[in-house]
């Protein structure tokens, strides 16, 4: 299995960032609000990748 983006799990912030396109302080608003967005593996956040795909889809914040 590759590791490559696509196929994590688990992305960092800065993954994460560029994954979804947004800035690395509103996923900390985010998942400051909205634990079950994340996990931490000591004091690294790490974002649920399919968990923050289905809230973003179903907040409809790719509406414009």
């Amino acid at each position: 299995m590759d590791n490559n983006k696509d196929e994590k799990i688990l992305l960092t912030l800065k993954e994460a960032a560029n994954y979804f396109g947004i800035g690395i302080n509103t996923l900390r608003r985010l998942t400051n609000k909205h634990t079950n967005l994340c996990i931490f593996n000591g004091n690294r956040r790490m974002i649920k990748r399919p968990t923050m795909e289905k809230w973003l889809l179903n907040h409809n914040v790719f509406d414009c």
